[in-house]
Formats: structure tokens, C-alpha cells, sequence
């Protein structure tokens, strides 16, 4: 049974799906004129500043703009942007950093337009609460009413299972559990008391409380890995330099065999590249809009804009210091290194106070996968709205938090491999819903610059 769902996830997650995610980028990216390059700075401006007239009534949404990123993040930055760059490389050579960036650079578009639809076709529920994403861009958005219920209702099936079973719960539990074991010795049954704990505590109060917990850990723990990172790359950047030139080099010639590594094609690079810097970013999957849509904000494009933001911190940033520090160490071509180990490895290698390293590795692995349970446990939450009403939301969370507790002491080879499979079909409804309503987000993109440049030409005169 277990080879036959493997069979089923290796076909999901191969070529056409991968082509079919930075395809859809791909389009976005020339429909848009390159938005993600030649607006980066104002998405970047606005991401740390308040938008105006937020005071008015008619300024919808939840959290703030920030927060709706920082939560989206949360659910990003995990244990991919630690042990998946580890993985692809180790798989794939370092060509597949320069992947991952291709991936990312194509889904920066994505993750705009997945922001935008989830501000325009959002909703607000029973409880006074906005409710967005694929689910509700595929029903109201689709000309076609029922084909557009249907598919939102795939993707929110996708979306709880996902939630229950894949990358917001097993993965990141052990993860946790076993960083604690490993690094400071802590018994697993007391490290999966305190996380069911945690979890509930933050989850229970709703998406203001898990925001607020992500606003704070999110941004210090990505400024403390980043700072680690840099000091490393920094103190050596002759390293450093050759690094990045073996990147591309690998990247158009493959990678021949070097000390354990089996060597790897161009082929094999752009496959461990492309797929995980998909699993790290999210960008196609369709996760993210459902955070963006409880944003406080009255500009769809706006917080499009701030979305895309996502992506280039999660990959362009944090993955590319976690792959140039593993490939400037020498390491990642070690045999008997692997996942959290390797990168542990190559971070005690590089600063001056190995403890430092396995520090910023260890506790980056525990807080970053922690939040990814708290923001996939929101997901989650909203798809269980748009299928069985806000009622159904309690039991929901009861579950969720049953789960987290019987995580620590499963390791259940089946249960992964089908949330893998259920992890890639949540992007096939959510692309199709992106590629039919590309001219939607064309014509916001351009309505919404058309004003801002009429309204700053009103300015100077």
C-alpha cells in the first residue's frame, strides 16, 4: 500500500504539476510586466507602513496587513526552509539553489495575484469575521457558478486534509519534538504535552491571537537565522563568492561526484530545486490567500502586493542564506549528513562558537515549525467553514488539537505520503481558479495604478 500511494505522490508532485506552478507564474509574470521586479520596492514600502483611510468603516478585514503576512509566513517559514534546502541540495547539487530562486521568482507573481483574489472575493461570516481564498475566489469569481462550487469545495477538502494530516501537523511535530530530544535531551512525551498546550492556548483564541504570536516570533526568529547567516557568509566571503559561482555553474552543467555525493544532472537540479522551493514558498498551493484575506485593507492590489512579499522573504532570503552557508561550509557533500543535521553542521562550522550555531539551528527549527502548526491550524479552520459552517469550527479545533497530541508518538510513513499527495492536489483547483481569472487581476493591477499615478499628479500640481 505503501508503494502505491508513493507511486501516486511521485506523479503529482512531478513534471506536470511543477510545470503547471511555474507555468501559471510564468504567464502571470508577462501579463504583469514583471511586477514582481519593477514593484518590489513599493510592496516592500508598503509592507511596513499604514494604509490610509483605515479608520473608515468601509476598511474591512481583521489584522492588520503585517500581521496577515506574518501569518501567511508563519505557515511558510518551516522546517523547508532548514531541511528542504538541505534536501535539495544533497539531491540535486547546488544548481538547485538557482532553481529555487527561478521557482520563486515566477511565484512572486502567484503570490500577488492569489493576494489580490482573496481580498476581492472575500466574505464576512456569521461571526463577523472575513472569510477568503481559493474557495471563495473559485465560487464568485468563475462565471461558471457550479463548476466554481465545486472546485472550491475540492480545495477546501484538500485544504482540512492538509491541515489534519500533512505539512501543518506530523512533519513539524516531530520536528519540534525530536529537535528538543536531540538537543537539550527533553523527553518526547513532555515536549508533546507543552506543544498540545501551546497550540491550544494560541489557536483557541482565533485568528487575532495566532496573528499576534506570529507578528512577534516570526520576525525575530527570520532576523536571528538571517543575522547568523550573514555573519558566516560575511566573515567568508571568499567562500562565499565560490559558493554562488558553483550555484550557477551546477545550475546549466550539473554536478559531477564529489566526496559522498553521488553526483546529479541539470534534469535532476531543476526537479530538487523547483519542488522544493514550491514546498517551501507555497506560491500556487493556494494556503497564503487564506491569510491575506482577513487583512485590514481596502485595496485588493495593495495587499496582493504586500502577499508577494512572502515569497521573497521565505526563498529569496532565508533559503538562499540557509544554501550558500551549507555550500560554502564544503559539507553538503558529507555521506553521513543529512536534513537538520547538515545544515547544524554547517552553521556550528562556520561561526566562531560552534554552540551559537546549533542554537540558531535548533531553536529556528522549533519556533518556525511551531508557527507553520498555528497558521496551517487557521487554513484549516476556514476551509472547515466554507464546507460545514462556523459551527462546525469548535469540533474543528478539537480535532486539531487532538492531533497535535498524538503527533509526537506516530511516525507514520502512509499518513505522510497521502498528505503529500493531498498537499499538490490543493494546487490544481487553486490554478485553475488563478489562470480563469488572470484578466481579473490585470485589470485591478491596472485600475489601481492608474489612480495612484493620477493621484500623485494631483499632488504636484
Amino acid at each position: 500500500m505503501l508503494d502505491f500511494f508513493k507511486s501516486i505522490s511521485d506523479f503529482v508532485w512531478g513534471p506536470p504539476l511543477l510545470i503547471l506552478l511555474v507555468g501559471t507564474g510564468l504567464y502571470l509574470t508577462l501579463r504583469l510586466g514583471v511586477l514582481q521586479i519593477i514593484k518590489l520596492p513599493l510592496a516592500l514600502k508598503y509592507l511596513f507602513s499604514k494604509e490610509e483611510g483605515l479608520e473608515d468603516d468601509d476598511a474591512k478585514g481583521d489584522v492588520s496587513s503585517f500581521a496577515a503576512l506574518c501569518t501567511a509566513l508563519a505557515a511558510t517559514i518551516g522546517t523547508g526552509n532548514i531541511v528542504g534546502v538541505a534536501t535539495a541540495i544533497k539531491l540535486g547539487g547546488p544548481g538547485a539553489l538557482f532553481w529555487m530562486w527561478l521557482a520563486a521568482f515566477f511565484g512572486m507573481a502567484t503570490k500577488y495575484a492569489e493576494g489580490l483574489l482573496a481580498v476581492k472575493y472575500r466574505v464576512t461570516d456569521e461571526n463577523g469575521n472575513q472569510s477568503g481564498g481559493p474557495m471563495y475566489y473559485l465560487e464568485r469569481g468563475l462565471k461558471h457558478k457550479k463548476l466554481g462550487k465545486f472546485l472550491g469545495s475540492m480545495f477546501a477538502v484538500f485544504g482540512v486534509g492538509v491541515a489534519f494530516f500533512g505539512i501543518g501537523t506530523f512533519p513539524q511535530i516531530n520536528a519540534i519534538t525530536e529537535g528538543m530530544k536531540a538537543g537539550f535531551n527533553i523527553p518526547i512525551f513532555i515536549t508533546g504535552i507543552v506543544l498540545t498546550l501551546a497550540v491550544a492556548l494560541v489557536t483557541l483564541g482565533g485568528i487575532k491571537k495566532i496573528s499576534k504570536v506570529a507578528e512577534f516570533i516570526v520576525p525575530f526568529m527570520a532576523v536571528l537565522y538571517i543575522f547568523g547567516a550573514l555573519i558566516i557568509l560575511i566573515s567568508n566571503a571568499s567562500a562565499t563568492g565560490e559558493a554562488f559561482k558553483l550555484v550557477i555553474h551546477s545550475a546549466f552543467n550539473g554536478q559531477a561526484a564529489v566526496g559522498g555525493f553521488a553526483g546529479a544532472g541539470i534534469a535532476l537540479a531543476i526537479r530538487a530545486g523547483v519542488a522544493r522551493g514550491v514546498f517551501s514558498n507555497e506560491s500556487g498551493l493556494g494556503s497564503a490567500p487564506i491569510a491575506a484575506a482577513a487583512a485590514k485593507t481596502k485595496s485588493c492590489v495593495r495587499q496582493g502586493l504586500i502577499s508577494m512579499t512572502g515569497t521573497f522573504i521565505d526563498t529569496i532570503i532565508v533559503c538562499t542564506m540557509t544554501g550558500l552557508v551549507l555550500i560554502q561550509s564544503g559539507l553538503w557533500s558529507d555521506a553521513g549528513l543529512e536534513g537538520t543535521a547538515l545544515t547544524s553542521a554547517a552553521f556550528k562550522s562556520g561561526l566562531p562558537i560552534e554552540a551559537i550555531g546549533g542554537f540558531i539551528v535548533t531553536f529556528g527549527i522549533l519556533f518556525f515549525a511551531f508557527t507553520t502548526i498555528l497558521g496551517w491550524n487557521y487554513y484549516g479552520e476556514r476551509c472547515t467553514e466554507y464546507l460545514f459552517g462556523v459551527k462546525a469550527i469548535k469540533w474543528y479545533k478539537i480535532i486539531f488539537i487532538g492531533i497535535v497530541a498524538v503527533g509526537p508518538f506516530l511516525k507514520l510513513e502512509l499518513i505522510w505520503t497521502i498528505a503529500d499527495i493531498v498537499n499538490g492536489l490543493m494546487a490544481i483547483p487553486n490554478l485553475i481558479g488563478l489562470l480563469a481569472l488572470s484578466g481579473v487581476v490585470i485589470g485591478e493591477t491596472r485600475k489601481f495604478f492608474k489612480e495612484k499615478k493620477e493621484q500623485e499628479k494631483g499632488i504636484k500640481a
